[in-house]
């Protein structure tokens, strides 16, 4: 059962100050623990997140750590029913029904109050992840990007809000990012999926090469036709990723780097899958470390801006998470110090040019290695 939400701007506020009013004034051990999350649970994101202002990280981290360890528990639970049910009563708390009681929902309810954050977009993310339980399949190109804007557009809208952004038109190119990541990660886990009794892949799509979700579950191997919808899915991403190069461009300048790097290295997946054949059955695609340094170091440039694209309709699947920011107040605007961010880039293109001479070394004791037992 959806969960009543107050209607006008005054009980809204009323209830994000309930929930902070919950909170320990202690943020730091929280945010530590939030961030060793990310740290552990996805370094190309931990490495991205080095590209965003300090001030933000904390914020963009608590998020990062409920999405992440609601789609663990529900995903590798025993009981994905009973942990979505468990999560939904979090949410519940967040929102001051209760008081939070760990590290990571106290985190959150934070964010939730100083960003003003709608619950329907945490809402959306659940209801996402409830669609995996059930193993949904989609019959065309709309009904994925209905479970995209849920599991990846939602995040995508609620990390412009934490950047100050609460524009419709640039909300919604903040949801095209997420989805096309999305769409990404779906064409590089399709044998991963299958072996796991999903397919997200538009059945209308596989029917038209002679293929079901049904026999990809029950047979996931790749093939010539498999790759033609892989690739027709990578295309649809790419439309998306260039309509958010220009909300991208309208971010504050110091977010950019960050959120461009993402943007950079998630696309790249799919370019290096491309490049292997569209093959996403047999092994899964990551990016060598120096395409990583050379991702990363050419987010430093910001995308053009593409009129057209700019002003372009949201997807229609999108458009009730936008009425939902609509409908909050804005938060108190709190100034934040304006911070540089040459230190951190620095840092991260150091860490991938060790990443990469590591790989160097691996691949030449490999070469060693098959030397000696070739003699």
């Amino acid at each position: 059962m959806r969960t009543a939400m107050p209607e006008s701007a005054s009980e809204v506020r009323g209830v994000l100050l309930r929930s902070r009013v919950a909170i320990p004034p202690d943020a730091r051990s929280d945010t530590a623990h939030c961030r060793g999350m990310i740290r552990t649970g996805s370094k190309s994101f931990f490495l991205a997140s080095h590209l965003l202002p300090s001030d933000l990280r904390g914020a963009v981290y608590a998020l990062y750590a409920f999405c992440r360890e609601a789609d663990d528990a529900i995903d590798d639970g025993d009981d994905p029913i009973a942990e979505l049910a468990i999560f939904r009563r979090r949410l519940n708390a967040v929102y001051g029904e209760g008081a939070p009681d760990n590290t990571v929902d106290r985190a959150l309810a934070r964010v939730v109050y100083d960003y003003a954050l709608p619950r329907e977009l945490l809402e959306a993310l659940l209801q996402g992840f409830a669609w995996d339980v059930q193993s949904r399949a989609y019959k065309d190109l709309g009904s994925v990007y209905r479970y995209g804007v849920r599991v990846a557009g939602s995040v995508g809208v609620m990390m412009a809000l934490l950047m100050g952004v609460r524009d419709p038109g640039m909300l919604a190119r903040a949801a095209d990012l997420g989805v096309a990541m999305q769409l990404t990660n779906i064409a590089r886990d399709v044998g991963e999926d299958a072996r796991a009794g999903r397919v997200y892949l538009p059945k209308r799509w596989l029917r038209e090469v002679g293929l079901s979700p049904q026999a990809l579950i029950e047979n996931p191997v790749f093939s010539p036709e498999l790759a033609t919808v892989v690739a027709r899915l990578l295309s649809a991403a790419e439309c998306l990723y260039a309509r958010a190069d220009s909300g991208i461009s309208g971010l504050p300048a110091r977010c950019r780097p960050g959120i461009y790097a993402a943007r950079k290295l998630y696309a790249g997946i799919g370019h290096e899958l491309l490049r292997r054949g569209g093959d996403s059955v047999s092994q899964r695609t990551v990016l060598p470390a120096h395409r990583k340094l050379l991702l990363t170091a050419s987010s430093l440039v910001p995308p053009r801006v593409n009129l057209a694209h700019l002003h372009a309709d949201p997807l229609p699947q999108v458009r009730y998470l936008i009425r939902a920011v609509d409908s909050l107040p804005a938060p108190e605007v709190v100034e934040q110090p304006r911070d540089g961010f040459a230190g951190d880039v620095d840092w991260v293109l150091n860490v991938f040019a060790e990443l990469e001479k590591r790989d160097r070394e691996v691949h030449s004791s490999r070469s060693t290695l098959r030397s000696s037992v070739a003699s």
